[in-house]
């Protein structure tokens, strides 16, 4: 009983330590760089758990639909404007469609880094601002770095190409997984991934975080 008691009161301690280091990291601002032209807007979007980084599906610059293709979608509607894309363990992904699916091995694996990973990628015709979805203006150089940092989070084959994932678990009628490089943990989350994104662009971050709550209070 001793140990049993000694692990839960190690497991609890862990757990707040965890969650006040998220909570500071999260609270600490680094700021936008400065001078920079708002030429593509971009947009951050939430469920409520998970931050997806959304970008237009073409401009001058950068044509995603050449390796995120609407034929991987259930619709293959080729009308969407907008691609949100977020990355995170493929098991959870393919595997818990509703929390009410969720297993512990599911979530073990997860928190410790024992899967692969996945980018889930959905088309949008129109894209709304609000509470949980916050548009963001930036510059041609810095959509450049973040379309390298979502190409560089991808898997690709021998022909350089984004390698989809064939699965019956997608969401709805337009998205579609992907391969993707990277172990999700605790530690390296969905959330950071997309604090990761901002930072990597030159946008308003978190010094780190867990969640999705962290990144939202810098756009309020």
């Amino acid at each position: 009983m001793k140990i049993i008691g000694y692990a839960l009161l190690g497991f609890i301690a862990f757990v707040g330590c965890y969650l006040l280091i998220a909570f500071t990291l999260s609270r600490i601002t680094i700021d936008r760089e400065a001078g920079a032209n708002g030429d593509v807007a971009i947009y951050i979007m939430t469920n409520g758990v998970h931050t997806d980084l959304v970008v237009p599906v073409k401009n001058d610059q950068v044509d995603w639909s050449k390796e995120i293709r609407f034929d991987n979608t259930t619709s293959k509607d080729s009308t969407a404007q907008f691609l949100a894309m977020g990355w995170g363990d493929k098991g959870f992904y393919l595997e818990t469609p509703t929390w009410a699916d969720l297993k512990f091995r599911t979530a073990y694996r997860a928190a410790f880094g024992l899967g692969s990973t996945a980018i889930h990628a959905t088309f949008y015709k129109n894209v709304t601002e609000n509470a949980s979805c916050r548009k963001i203006m930036v510059s041609r150089d810095q959509y450049a770095r973040l379309a390298t940092y979502i190409t560089s989070s991808l898997q690709h084959d021998e022909n350089g190409h984004a390698i989809p994932i064939k699965t019956n678990a997608n969401y709805g009628k337009t998205d579609s997984f992907y391969e993707a490089n990277g172990s999700y943990s605790m530690f390296r989350t969905c959330n950071s991934w997309a604090n990761r994104g901002l930072k990597a662009s030159g946008q308003k971050c978190c010094l780190w975080t867990a969640f999705d709550t962290g990144i939202f209070l810098k756009y309020k």
